[in-house]
């Protein structure tokens, strides 16, 4: 006799309780909930135990030999399929993280490039441009160290109005606001062998930019590897938040200016509500800097509980992004004149190709019954980029000996390797 029949066999007469007749149901139900939750976190799992295995790298003395190839694939791992949505958020708050340093935004301000709306939209394009080339792309490859010659140019432009801790506490925090979000937001911590992959990563590029780690304790002997190098900038930074990020007028200039950008799309009716979510994103000493009032005693709360509940979602419901999905900000391939192209935008269509599909999509649709600018709208480049046209407008097209030189050099110095396998600085 079935499990039915024996629940709605006459031992109940002839009325059977509801409640009786719909358990067979409910525990198949359940059964298969639990099912497709352990099949879920299978997957979900899988690809941590595929990095695993090809990165053999179990104790801290393995992690010493990283390569910055290595580092370079596992962080494209985790931002094109891992945590695309928070380490995009988390490098776009690392640069909005900056401006509570008025040594920054004094130099924004006076340049322009984001305190003003016609300014700022591409001066944040531009900024994504070159580290995403550099991010998703190998490290001995011509895009990435051209990027990042293209990077030290723009800067070099400002000589000693950037300083060597300025460059290096905001190159600390691309490292390690990433770190912050994945393990604060996301459905899984980082494992050690990922922050190691990070900090190898930036440590890298912070030696291509020439920054000087003069400040940090290992400075002399070197750093055993990616995870002492992340330790020592996190309690560098932290000091020198303490003693630099102070309230200015500057940041919060730069701020309002990012933040009304950030709610470009919305109405303006819900802008003093967005202006309170990111005071709520922000921690105190932020806040105090950028001169924004504290938001609502349960919205930092609620914001947090909304996170858990995306996270607890993810982790049990929700398949993992496969690779043919995964997610990528620029084109892999050049067009047919040599340029590539934004894949996605979040505020002004810069550099994105005026396709048919992005043309007509539902969000140029949007767009175009809000009249702002659409792929293929007049004056944002619509024929994609190339490295020597990424800057301020008056900027482009110049400089284009120095980042050949630079760029060669970058190459010849072979930057796949390990970045500590001999103290650089």
């Amino acid at each position: 006799m079935g499990l039915e029949q024996v629940l709605t066999s006459n031992a109940f007469g002839d009325n059977v309780p509801d409640c009786v007749k719909a358990q067979p149901k409910l525990a198949f139900g359940a059964s298969v909930l639990l099912c497709y939750t352990l099949l879920c976190q299978a997957l979900r799992f899988r690809r941590l135990r595929k990095m695993r295995s090809k990165y053999r790298y179990k104790t801290r003395g393995d992690m010493a030999r990283m390569t910055n190839q290595e580092a370079q694939e596992i962080q494209k791992e985790l931002i094109q399929c891992e945590f695309p949505f928070t380490m995009n958020k988390a490098l776009q708050f690392a640069l909005f993280r900056t401006y509570g340093i008025p040594s920054i935004s004094k130099l924004l301000v006076q340049t322009q490039q984001l305190s003003k709306k016609e300014h700022a939209a591409r001066r944040y394009v531009d900024t994504e441009v070159l580290i995403q080339d550099f991010i998703a792309n190998a490290p001995e490859s011509e895009r990435a160290n051209g990027a990042i010659a293209r990077m030290n140019y723009l800067h070099s432009l400002y000589g000693k109005k950037i300083s060597n801790d300025d460059l290096l506490y905001t190159l600390a925090l691309f490292a390690l606001e990433p770190k912050s979000w994945i393990n604060r937001y996301e459905w899984r911590k980082l494992t050690d062998l990922e922050i190691c992959a990070i900090g190898t990563f930036w440590k890298s590029i912070g030696d291509a930019m020439e920054i000087s780690y003069e400040h940090l304790p290992g400075a002399g002997k070197g750093w055993n590897d990616g995870i002492q190098w992340m330790d020592e900038v996190a309690e560098w930074s932290q000091g020198y938040e303490k003693k630099y990020m102070v309230p200015h007028q500057d940041n919060k200039k730069t701020a309002d200016e990012t933040t009304a950008m950030l709610l470009y799309d919305a109405p303006s009716s819900v802008h003093p509500a967005g202006f309170k979510v990111v005071s709520a994103l922000m921690d105190e000493r932020l806040r105090k800097a950028m001169m924004y009032p504290d938001p609502p005693a349960g919205l930092i709360t609620a914001i947090d509980v909304a996170f858990q509940i995306r996270a607890f979602i993810l982790r049990n419901f929700a398949l993992p992004r496969p690779q043919f999905l995964r997610s990528q900000r620029m084109s892999e391939e050049p067009n047919k004149d040599g340029r590539y192209y934004q894949l996605s935008y979040d505020v002004d269509p810069w550099y994105v190709d005026a396709s048919f599909a992005n043309r007509w999509a539902l969000k140029s649709w949007l767009k175009w019954m809000a009249g702002k600018p659409y792929p293929g709208s007049a004056g944002f480049k619509s024929e994609g980029y190339v490295l020597e046209e990424i800057g301020p407008k008056n900027l482009e097209g110049k400089g284009t000996e120095y980042v050949t030189q630079a760029k060669d050099h970058l190459l010849k110095q072979g930057r796949g390797g390990c970045p500590f396998a001999v103290a650089k600085r």
